[in-house]
């Protein structure tokens, strides 16, 4: 036995003792540990699934004196590379099995989860409660989890309004490399509750968005709100891209709606092949069932399955919207003004198919983690104020302009989604599209019955090598435009854009909680740290 696999033997050892041996998972089911929705890289040297909170600090705490690195993993709903390790002695924790919800404070509206906990299971404990939370999921919320979603950035459902998750977290509870147990917020005080958020410095933010750099999130306490009471929905159709993006941040700006998105015109026809209410009667149902008046809503449900795909014409960018609140009248007023909004800008009014099948049916099993066809997609973020959207856009489309012939001969297609968040940013989403043989994640994640429908495509690495290098390529123009992004991974140089001084202090915070740059190497950029520049 050489000395690699003799210390990686008793680094295994002592996990076991310490976690049991069942936390440990075996070389034979690790495949889907090897690679995101993206790509792939350096296999984990072992897999350990956590069971308690107190068996993560376990398991980083043996781990990281062994002088092994630390990854972890929820849903695995990435496409950035965040949780993907960089050498094989890594251990990599797979956080899905802390999945309890701890408890829910109805009259101070807050809940508190363990990490591995998805947006579907909270929407679905709370729901008969009469209750959500403000940003309450993602497209991939039947699968992804809190503590992915903090870590990297979820957004979407009820974005416009409330923001993503980082804007409804009041407290975590991370493990840093050392094997501490720091928790932020309130609840950090002596007698303290989760409640308010800051209370001296803003410890919370700190583990946002740091895709695992700083630590282990094992627990967080979210803001809750009363479940709407009224909703609404519209759809545009705009004749040109600059007139549905100005309505998208004129609306997005108003306050008046939970979401507003936008599609391209590739977009809109895939998003109604998904919605095809004809062939999803559980969906219609559902829509029925959502409405306040069952004849109202047996009328809503006969006009969305009668409208189905047909109710776009030609090459139009479609904008789509959602009013919710407690009064009806409320939500009324807001729709129209929202309406009236996008109308000026230049919008006709259309069927409200695409917003109103997403709302009643917001944790779809994910058959879209692969295309119509079978084939492969990623995208990438960007987030800038409503002002350079346009700046960034169109320094976007002239960067990818000298791939355009490239892509057709390798069938690479590009299409897109805007969105607006918390009324003062704009969100820009380019998604790649190509056809390539799938990872690991495309088979297990699927309904097996929709995977049988499809046939996997051969390798295409011509193909693959292009998408990798237009994605470098756009994620050079965001940076060029101060763009944030979601899942920032190992994708987004989000270090080297720093400016020098808060650059500085960010490494000083990283060499107090991981001082031998073991917790998720890689993420974020590479930090200032003595031996590791």
């Amino acid at each position: 036995m050489n000395t690699a696999t003799h210390q990686t033997a008793l680094l295994q050892e002592a996990l076991s003792q310490a976690l049991g041996p069942s936390a440990l998972i075996s070389k034979a089911n690790n495949a889907l540990y090897t690679t995101d929705v993206y790509s792939g890289n350096e296999a984990p040297g072992l897999v350990v699934q956590p069971t308690t909170q107190a068996q993560v600090a376990d398991a980083v705490r043996i781990s990281t004196r062994a002088g092994w690195a630390i990854t972890q993993r929820g849903g695995g709903m990435s496409y950035t590379g965040g949780y993907l390790p960089q050498r094989s002695e890594t251990v990599m924790l797979d956080l899905s099995a802390l999945n309890r919800i701890i408890s829910i404070d109805e009259d101070d509206l807050v809940i508190t989860v363990e990490a591995g906990v998805t947006w579907q299971q909270i929407w679905e404990a709370l729901a008969p409660r009469g209750l959500r939370l403000p940003f309450f999921g993602t497209f991939s919320g039947s699968r992804a989890t809190v503590g992915g979603g903090l870590s990297n950035g979820a957004l979407f459902m009820g974005t416009a309004r409330y923001g993503s998750a980082a804007d409804i977290v009041v407290g975590i509870d991370v493990v840093d490399a050392k094997g501490r147990y720091i928790r932020t917020g309130q609840a950090a005080f002596d007698n303290g509750r989760p409640g308010f958020r800051q209370y001296g410095p803003d410890l919370t933010g700190l583990f946002v968005h740091d895709a695992g750099a700083l630590g282990v999130k094992t627990q967080a306490s979210l803001k809750m709100m009363p479940m709407p009471e009224a909703a609404e929905y519209g759809s545009l159709a705009f004749a040109s891209q600059q007139e549905a993006l100005e309505a998208l941040s004129t609306i997005g700006r108003s306050g008046f709606c939970e979401e507003v998105y936008c599609f391209d015109p590739a977009t809109t026809q895939r998003s109604l092949d998904s919605a095809t209410l004809m062939k999803d009667i559980g969906r219609l149902s559902n829509v029925i069932r959502s409405q306040s008046d069952l004849l109202r809503g047996l009328k809503e449900g006969i006009k969305m399955a009668v409208a189905g795909r047909r109710f776009v014409e030609g090459s139009v960018h479609t904008l789509h919207f959602v009013c919710a609140g407690r009064s009806a009248s409320g939500v009324h007023d807001n729709f129209i003004e929202a309406t009236r909004l996008a109308t000026q800008a230049g919008g006709v009014v259309i069927s409200n198919t695409i917003p109103k099948a997403a709302r009643a049916n917001p944790f779809e099993p994910l058959n879209g983690i692969l295309g119509a066809n079978g084939e492969r997609w990623a995208a990438l973020n960007a987030k800038v104020p409503h002002s350079d959207a346009a700046a960034l856009i169109a320094a976007t489309e002239a960067a990818i302009d000298p791939y355009r012939e490239r892509m057709a001969q390798h069938g690479v297609t590009m299409s897109f989604l805007y969105i607006a968040i918390a009324q003062h940013i704009f969100s820009y989403e380019p998604v790649l599209r190509w056809f390539d043989e799938w990872l690991p994640i495309h088979k297990a994640v699927p309904e097996p019955a929709h995977l049988a429908t499809l046939k996997e495509p051969a390798a295409n690495p011509e193909a693959r090598a292009l998408v990798d290098d237009i994605r470098s390529r756009v994620v050079g123009v965001f940076a060029q435009h101060g763009a944030a992004s979601n899942q920032i991974g190992k994708t987004y140089p989000m270090l080297s854009s720093l400016n020098p001084d808060t650059r500085s202090v960010l490494s000083a915070l990283k060499r107090e909680l991981d001082p031998e740059g073991l917790m998720n190497p890689g993420v974020l950029g590479d930090f200032d740290l003595p031996g590791l520049e």
